[in-house]
């Protein structure tokens, strides 16, 4: 068992949310929701300064609207999150080679490993300029846990949140883990949670009082053995370098349920498109599709396909999406459609009994004649789809330049033109058929930033170095932090207070 806090968590704060405040300069120090927002939308993550209001992760949006009405609510901009996270990744990779990423803003690290720390000081140092890299080089904040084991570093950086370093000493777990809610381990969810209350243990401590035979009785052979290790702080899982996803998939919730059938086969067909698209981005081929239909009752059914060999061909996952949703019974209107494929692998294979392939202009041109033909046969009139413009997303003017969309609906599209490196900027409203306005790509969030990491010989400290802006003597029992030695970010991150994430 490890004996030094060398396994580094790291977990940006309010990630999504700082990412729009740092992106656009009338957003900084205010309230900020980034989610769906359609009717059944749901909070993927609110600022710090939204949260003084109660809003938070997987809220209904309509709750979140009630709590905190003039927040700025954006849709997500992936395309910026993915760029930023490669960044953060880089900085990461760069002092070990043992990696973990958990999501686009969390990962762990065996600082250990890539040799760039060896005790408490070096780790201290480490984390440090770690945590000053990646606000030079995204403008952004994040917290970091170090200690002995995975869940100590990542029970560490939720007490850091937010931007700050949190360290769990040696000889201190124990104390530290003690008076916890039995919710802080992980695997402790509510259903364990309330089995364990009703049994009289509501915290760490009380697990470990409890004994392992209890708590097998409590919850099962292999749960119980786990949180009885867990509650005396005793975790051997190794930071894994690569976690292979085993699927991709892609799913779509619908403000109002869909009770056309027809429609709901073009929506499959769209998203096994889009499923095949996010496949071959990896790089990887699949050989099992499955469909998922969440119906106007809430029942979700789950069908699946495993084909002769893996493909990444639109035509074939497309077809065996169509197959699949055939079994299923859509009359009383489906609220959530889902595709995806399983059985990863590297290469494809061709499917012998595939349809005959038609041209990418051809599929599209068929596909927009069926959207067409559905609408003349409900009386529809047939008009020129209406350009989207999501509230958040870039947008570039010919005479104004680049700018982000405020709201949209009647015809209008409201722009507010400012950049990252801009003071705030002016409001415009233009029709949403402006020919002089086009989407545009994310601009970096911090200008001329490097888009690597530096090397990691440049982030290791010197043997029995020191840095005084770093050092603290935590006590015995308690974990050590120190605020960030760095000027409050930009985007809202606060100094040396301590919240939930």
């Amino acid at each position: 068992m490890r004996t030094t806090p060398t396994i580094l968590h790291l977990d940006m704060d309010a990630f999504y949310a700082s990412a729009e405040q740092a992106a656009k300069p009338s957003l900084r120090g205010k309230a900020v929701v980034v989610g769906g927002l359609g009717v059944r939308g749901v909070v993927a993550t609110a600022s710090y300064e939204a949260r003084v209001f109660g809003v938070h992760s997987a809220m209904p949006m309509a709750q979140a609207r009630r709590l905190a009405p003039h927040a700025a609510y954006l849709v997500p901009r992936f395309e910026l999150y993915r760029q930023v996270s490669e960044q953060v990744m880089g900085l990461l990779r760069a002092l070990s080679p043992l990696v973990e990423p958990l999501s686009l803003d969390e990962a762990f690290v065996d600082l250990e490993a890539g040799g760039t720390a060896w005790d408490e000081t070096s780790a201290r140092l480490v984390a440090g300029k770690l945590r000053a890299d990646i606000r030079t080089v995204t403008g952004l904040t994040g917290s970091v846990g170090l200690a002995a084991s995975k869940m100590l570093a990542k029970i560490a950086s939720e007490q850091a949140k937010p931007d700050g370093l949190v360290v769990i000493e040696p000889g201190s777990e124990r104390a530290l883990l003690g008076p916890m809610p039995v919710r802080t381990l992980p695997g402790v969810g509510p259903a364990t949670g309330d089995q364990l209350r009703r049994a009289g243990i509501t915290t760490v401590e009380e697990i470990a009082e409890a004994g392992e035979d209890e708590l097998v009785r409590l919850v099962g052979r292999a749960h119980g053995h786990a949180l009885y290790a867990m509650a005396l702080a005793h975790d051997e899982r190794p930071v894994v370098a690569e976690r292979e996803a085993k699927s991709v998939s892609v799913e779509d919730t619908y403000e109002v349920d869909i009770h056309d059938r027809v429609r709901v086969a073009a929506e499959v067909r769209r998203l096994a498109d889009r499923c095949v698209r996010r496949l071959r981005g990896a790089g990887r081929s699949g050989r099992t599709v499955v469909l998922k239909v969440r119906r106007y009752d809430f029942s979700t059914l789950t069908r699946s396909e495993t084909l002769r060999g893996p493909t990444d061909d639109p035509s074939v996952v497309r077809e065996a999406a169509a197959r699949l949703l055939d079994a299923v019974d859509t009359t009383g209107g489906v609220r959530l459609l889902g595709v995806g494929v399983t059985g990863l692998a590297d290469y494809t294979q061709e499917d012998l009994f595939a349809q005959a392939q038609a041209a990418a202009g051809e599929l599209l041109a068929q596909e927009q004649a069926e959207d067409e033909g559905v609408r003349e046969a409900a009386g529809e009139p047939v008009r020129p789809a209406e350009r989207r413009w999501p509230a958040g997303h870039d947008v570039r003017h010919a005479q104004y330049g680049h700018g982000w969309v405020q709201g949209s609906g009647l015809g209008r599209v409201t722009v507010r033109f400012e950049t990252p490196y801009s003071p705030p900027g002016r409001v415009r409203t233009f029709r949403t058929d402006d020919p002089a306005l086009e989407p545009a790509d994310p601009l970096p969030l911090v200008a001329g930033a490097p888009e690597t990491a530096v090397p990691a010989e440049a982030a290791r400290p010197a043997p029995g170095g020191t840095d005084a802006e770093e050092v603290s003597g935590g006590r015995a029992g308690q974990a050590s932090s120190e605020p960030a030695s760095v000027p409050k970010s930009r985007s809202g991150g606060g100094g040396d207070a301590r919240s939930s994430p």
